[in-house]
């Protein structure tokens, strides 16, 4: 099965693809996009571009793995995809992603290079998660 993940932020939304073959997920854009939409429709298109069969969509848990105001807007916008694109869209737990992410650019770009790539990255480690869970 073919995945697109989303790490969706409120100013960047960066997306990664891969499958439960190769269990390799790629980065492959940030969307400087505000939730919304236009979001929305991007995301379509890149639907369109590399053909998953189910969204992955990051869910931003507290520490201690309680919802917030970020869980919940996470979980209404993966319904508002859910409708809009007719895949279904699969949360999966995003905590430290960033981090880990930043950790794989550290030293590699200049800081203007990180924060272009760093939300795709961030997507394609909550697709790894998610891969390796086996969910």
């Amino acid at each position: 099965m073919r995945y697109l993940a989303i790490d969706l932020g409120g100013k960047r939304t960066g997306l990664a693809v891969g499958d439960d073959l190769t269990l390799i997920a790629t980065p492959i854009e940030v969307l400087e996009i505000p939730p919304g939409p236009r979001l929305v429709e991007a995301i379509r298109a890149a639907i369109r571009e590399h053909g998953p069969d189910e969204l992955v969509l990051g869910l931003p848990l507290n520490m201690d793995g309680t919802s917030g105001p970020a869980a919940e807007g996470a979980r209404a916008f993966a319904a508002e995809l859910a409708a809009a694109t007719g895949l279904e869209v699969r949360l999966h737990d995003e905590r430290l992603s960033s981090a880990a992410a930043e950790a794989d650019l550290a030293g590699r770009f200049t800081r203007k290079g990180r924060k272009r790539r760093l939300d795709a990255v961030a997507a394609a480690r909550i697709l790894e998660g998610f891969l390796a869970a086996g969910d």
